[in-house]
């Protein structure tokens, strides 16, 4: 959520931000949070001064009725009620006036930073880094979708009897591969200096928004009917709800978490060729590391995640590229993004794999989440995320990249989790 005083003091950066990222109506939405705003104010120092007032009156009785006045004391009861009364009249409007800014600064996305790019289409975004050379397959090359039937190792079938469509069944070195990547993932991240977390995979709807995921992607989540619980999108949910309504050491930080989570999404996108088989699915396992930083350090902090999810890559010879999203692409509480695509022989695309993102104090600020600087104020912090990484994609590019007529080689660095090093 962004901050009353960056918006007031920053007004028209504010506007030109939110225009980067196609926030309609930008103009008149931060004009009325600065409206509401100011009658919270009026009606706060109005508040106040009857409270003030109250106050003296209330005090002033005593010494009334010890002086023998006891009709001006009796006036001023009937003073101090009638101030009361007004008191929880002003009280009353001041909470609506607060509630209605509340729920019109959860509609508002972050501001992107500045060296983000105008755009709003994939082709707009700005490609960074590339690395690897991509595989050039033979004839008889299959997607990945065909692969995983001809070697039996994922049903998609199956999985669309026990629950429907986008819930895949993972079946013998299709499973082993899985736990695998899981294995590998983990453990690289310990080696990186992350404390692994192992968090509930439901949330209740406080949590979701001081993430950003409430009210903004509650379509895509799945709710419990009978209780305000959701299933968990993504790691990163639990995972930031750790810290808060904290205030952090210096000590403490940076923080650097990860944790392995199966995640759902209900929106799936449509179906067609581009979200076959694992490349969308409503749920699938993921590897994410959450860090926790000062401002002064947080994008420092991001450089450095970005070359760690490129390292995985690296290490599991998948040919990779690196882009940094414009506004229009970018995540509602993003304020800088890089993702990470793999290339996918078998469907000669490239597929996302990875997120990698800074939010600033956006989230911080729903969260609540501060430390104590130097001069003792409490100041938020900036958290930011990645998938670190996400294994539908990674096990479609592995399928299809690695396939020979004798099989599908597995990835070395892969082999002593696997326990064999081909699929036949």
């Amino acid at each position: 959520m962004l901050q009353l005083t960056h918006i007031r003091s920053k007004k028209e950066d504010v506007i030109k931000g939110l225009g980067k990222k196609r926030f309609p109506d930008a103009e008149a939405t931060i004009s009325q949070v600065i409206e509401l705003d100011d009658k919270r104010r009026a009606l706060q120092s109005d508040l106040d001064s009857l409270l003030n007032e109250l106050n003296q009156i209330s005090r002033s009785i005593g010494s009334l009725l010890k002086e023998g006045k006891k009709e001006e004391a009796e006036l001023a009861k009937k003073t101090t009620r009638e101030l009361k009364e007004k008191s929880k009249i002003l009280s009353d409007s001041m909470a609506e006036a607060q509630g209605q800014l509340e729920e019109l600064l959860y509609t508002i996305p972050n501001i992107p930073h500045e060296d983000v790019p105008e755009g709003v289409k994939p082709e707009d975004n700005l490609t960074l880094f590339e690395w690897g050379d991509v595989p050039v397959l033979g004839d008889g090359a299959l997607p990945h979708w065909d692969l995983i039937q001809k070697y039996d190792i994922i049903d998609f079938k199956l999985g669309n009897k026990i629950t429907g469509a986008g819930f895949p069944v993972y079946k013998g070195k299709g499973a082993k591969l899985q736990r695998a990547l899981v294995s590998f993932f983990l453990e690289e991240a310990e080696k990186a200096g992350y404390m692994e977390i192992q968090p509930p995979v439901l949330i209740n709807a406080e949590s979701g928004r001081a993430t950003g995921q409430l009210p903004d992607k509650e379509g895509q989540m799945y709710q419990l009917t009978d209780e305000e619980y959701y299933l968990i999108p993504t790691a990163e949910v639990p995972i930031t709800n750790i810290y808060r309504d904290s205030i952090i050491s210096s000590d403490d930080l940076p923080i650097k978490n990860v944790g392995f989570t199966t995640c759902f999404r209900r929106e799936a996108g449509s179906w067609g060729a581009h979200v076959r088989g694992l490349n969308r699915l409503h749920q699938f396992d993921k590897v994410e590391i959450v860090e926790i930083h000062t401002s002064d350090e947080s994008y420092k902090a991001l450089d450095k995640m970005c070359d760690y999810v490129k390292g995985l890559l690296i290490k599991l010879e998948l040919p990779f590229r690196m882009i940094r999203l414009c506004g229009g692409d970018l995540g509602f509480t993003s304020a800088m993004t890089y993702d990470m695509e793999v290339f996918s022989a078998g469907q000669q695309k490239w597929l996302e794999v990875s997120s990698v993102s800074n939010f600033e104090t956006y989230q911080a600020n729903r969260l609540k989440l501060r430390y104590k600087d130097d001069n003792g104020k409490n100041v938020l912090l900036h958290t930011l995320n990645g998938s670190a990484l996400a294994l539908p994609r990674i096990v479609a590019a592995i399928l299809e990249n690695n396939q020979t007529e004798d099989g599908i080689r597995i990835p070395g660095v892969l082999q002593k989790y696997t326990g064999f090093q081909v699929i036949k």
